[in-house]
């Protein structure tokens, strides 16, 4: 695995989400938009099934996933009825030397902003317990800790930064056009 991003745009890529554990969080099929200074953008339409050790579901909506190099969260920026924005605090992405697939390791916490609203932490809870039954090891804690914290202020309405004021829109966007062929 690498942390080198996708190459061509409309590439499928298997996204897999794992806990720290091992266990599969979620798996579904993306298609790679392309990249910017952001990151890589991976676009998920509605009706997508994911599959999860925990049973599977379908997507209720189309949502784009921005992919930052090297950083400890990705972002899900999201058609209604979803969260504007959802943040997924994890390790650093690794991508297959082909880019067809993405594999990230969630730490539980979240931060997300539904529409019209400031953001908030989700799941605290899970990461103190998975803290003491994954044995998070203490300088991970802190950097997800850290980084749920600068997402925190990132994401804010009203002092937010990108990508989170306005560029994903055009991502957004492109996401619902048809993939070439």
């Amino acid at each position: 695995m690498t942390r080198r991003t996708p190459g061509t745009p409309g590439t499928a890529v298997t996204v897999e989400v794992r806990k720290y554990d091992g266990r599969l969080s979620a798996r579904w099929t993306a298609r790679h938009l392309g990249a910017d200074d952001h990151g890589s953008w991976l676009a998920t339409a509605k009706g997508v099934d994911v599959e999860s050790d925990g049973g599977g579901w379908t997507t209720r909506f189309p949502y784009v996933l921005l992919v930052p190099p090297d950083a400890w969260w990705t972002a899900s920026f999201c058609r209604p009825p979803g969260p504007e924005v959802y943040c997924d605090v994890c390790l650093p992405a690794r991508w297959s030397p082909d880019g067809t697939a993405l594999h990230l390791v969630d730490l539980d916490l979240d931060v997300v902003r539904p529409a019209g609203a400031g953001p908030h932490i989700e799941d605290e809870d899970e990461f103190a317990g998975h803290r003491e039954s994954f044995g998070y090891p203490d300088d991970l804690v802190a950097e997800a800790m850290a980084t749920c914290a600068r997402l925190y202020e990132a994401v804010g309405r009203e002092a937010g930064t990108e990508p989170f004021r306005s560029v994903y829109k055009d991502w957004l966007s492109r996401a619902d056009r048809p993939a070439r062929a």
